[in-house]
């Protein structure tokens, strides 16, 4: 199996211990696999599901009337159905998982029974959790509902603190799993799941940990997206709503919540051999940056610095990036910006772009790490999702290489954008392993 290939430097970085100007400690940089994938969204509730579903272009949009009632702008909304959890979960621990947190929970299940962790192997060692999350709402509006029903806070019961905090997914899942190694939420907006994902890299190459499980979560429920609905952000093509995500189209007019939870199993090569675990890929590099602008109004330059320091990370040629999963959302700015920023950091260089928002709608907190998982999964099968409902790309997007078709392609190098309000961006260089 060839993988991407490493240049002299990055090379001998890997190679030789880097010592600090002060003090003994001596680092070597390790290299850094992906040994287990799981996800729960509306593509599929398991890899094998969502392979099949981003194969073929197919939406898991949806019109939900409830939500027109409530006096939504837009009804659609990406189609998940809450897990069943009785009899896979004790109740107690059942109580505390907010919605996210069930998504989560199944689709670290998945990720750690591919990686071929056990329980036994979890309580022995020290693996850490770095989960994206940035909203608990529903939990937050049921206890507060309750309280000012009956007026008592007593009546909220001891499990509502663990499903309204911002950090609910970690924590329950570090409980869980009992796990022993670092545990911290990453919040970051949509940025958030592709930021767990890097700080797990970094922390991995560091030698400060040897496996971590790190992913995104996100709800789904109206509560959590009726202020977003407020900022007109959303696509009003609801009369089909399989069409209505159409990342870089001109007709685009507004982006489809989505949600549910992904998980990678991050973890050194030195464990991953030692465990003899299959490596399903590596992540090569991770870039980020601030727009230092506007609260939601994206910038290209800003995403522009993190492509550029995700691929001086990596140490890699430009030419040597297969395809791009872009962040687009199907909104208007967003797309263009991007499609700006890929522009001007690859120039003549032309990957493959398309947008798996096309068929997901926007997956908000979880996003960065769904699509991470869904470029593993093209990566394995030797394909390239297309970018569904582009039937007149922008005038934006002319200088890229977007797909509208399933490809069957070989890849080497995929590069998954994800940027977020506030001006967080983060970008991601996941390679085919190879010795």
């Amino acid at each position: 199996m060839v993988g991407c290939t490493l240049d002299v430097s990055r090379k001998r970085i890997f190679q030789k211990k880097q010592v600090r100007p002060l003090g003994q400690a001596k680092y070597i940089m390790k290299r850094v696999v992906i040994t287990g994938i799981g996800i729960y969204s509306c593509l599929g509730t398991n890899v094998d599901q969502v392979r099949d579903a981003l194969f073929q272009g197919k939406s898991g949009i949806i019109m939900d009337e409830v939500r027109k009632k409530m006096g939504f702008r837009s009804g659609l909304t990406g189609n998940l159905e809450r897990p069943q959890l009785k009899g896979i979960l004790h109740r107690r621990d059942r109580a505390r998982l907010a919605e996210e947190g069930e998504y989560a929970y199944l689709a670290t299940v998945e990720a750690l029974e591919g990686a071929g962790m056990d329980r036994d192997f979890l309580a022995d060692g020290e693996v850490g959790i770095l989960y994206g999350n940035d909203s608990s709402a529903k939990a937050i509006i049921e206890s507060a509902d309750l309280m000012r029903e009956k007026q008592d806070t007593m009546l909220l019961g001891s499990a509502s603190i663990f499903r309204s905090m911002n950090s609910t997914v970690t924590m329950n899942l570090a409980t869980i799993f009992k796990l022993k190694g670092v545990s911290f939420t990453i919040s970051g907006a949509c940025a958030s799941g592709s930021h767990s994902i890097g700080m797990a890299y970094l922390l991995i190459q560091s030698g400060m940990q040897e496996q971590i499980i790190c992913g995104g979560a996100q709800e789904i429920n109206a509560e959590a997206m009726a202020s977003f609905d407020g900022l007109s952000a959303f696509s009003t093509r609801e009369s089909t709503p399989q069409e209505a995500s159409r990342p870089f189209d001109a007709g685009r007019d507004g982006l489809i919540p989505s949600g549910g939870g992904a998980t990678l199993i991050l973890e050194s090569l030195e464990s991953a051999k030692k465990r003899d675990a299959k490596i399903l890929g590596e992540v090569i590099g991770y870039g980020f940056s601030s727009n230092g602008d506007h609260i939601s109004v994206p910038n290209a330059e800003g995403p522009a610095r993190a492509l550029e320091l995700c691929m001086k990370n990596s140490g890699l040629d430009l030419k040597a990036v297969d395809y791009i999963n872009a962040h687009a959302t199907s909104t208007p700015v967003g797309d263009m910006k991007e499609a700006e920023s890929i522009d001007r950091v690859f120039g003549d260089v032309k990957p493959v772009v398309s947008s798996t928002k096309s068929m997901t709608g926007h997956e908000c907190w979880m996003a960065g790490a769904s699509e991470a998982v869904y470029s593993l999964i093209m990566m394995e099968n030797d394909f390239i999702a297309p970018n569904i409902n582009l039937e007149t790309p922008g005038k934006e997007a002319e200088n890229l290489n977007l797909t509208s078709k399933t490809l069957e392609q070989k890849l080497n190098v995929v590069i998954s954008n994800s940027f977020g309000f506030g001006g967080t961006n983060a970008s991601l260089a996941l390679c085919r392993f190879s010795e």
